[in-house]
């Protein structure tokens, strides 16, 4: 494994458990209570409220399937797939970053962590 696989792996590893940490805590801290609150309205129907929960965590997913392909591109692909892949994975990333230090005004973990991930997605791909 070449030092370009190992950058990329470890950009995957980083994103991919930022998403699975994001998740966990979303839907502790911001899907239970408004699932809740929107119990004791009773004006939201069931339906509704599961849709709402489900798209609270697409970002979750889409960086989990991200940090995945980043890992795969990194074992088993060539440069093309891995430029491809990293181009997806990286703008997915940027876009959480940002947003995230937009939205807090100050520096967050999620945001370190995505940033964190680019920088190794740029890495891995122009190294050598």
């Amino acid at each position: 494994m070449d030092w370009n696989s190992i950058v990329l792996t470890a950009a995957g590893v980083i994103g991919g458990g930022t998403a699975v940490i994001h998740g966990i805590l979303m839907q502790r801290l911001i899907i239970r209570p408004i699932e809740a609150d929107f119990t004791a309205n009773g004006r939201i129907p069931g339906t509704l409220q599961k849709l709402v929960a489900l798209l609270l965590h697409v970002s979750t997913l889409n960086w989990l399937l991200s940090g995945l392909a980043l890992i795969a591109s990194a074992i088993w692909f060539e440069y093309d797939v891995r430029l491809m892949v990293g181009l997806l994975a990286g703008s997915s990333f940027l876009y959480g970053a940002i947003l995230s230090f937009w939205a807090i005004r100050r520096a967050h973990p999620g945001g370190i962590l995505m940033s964190a991930a680019c920088i190794l997605i740029v890495l891995g791909l122009t190294i050598g």
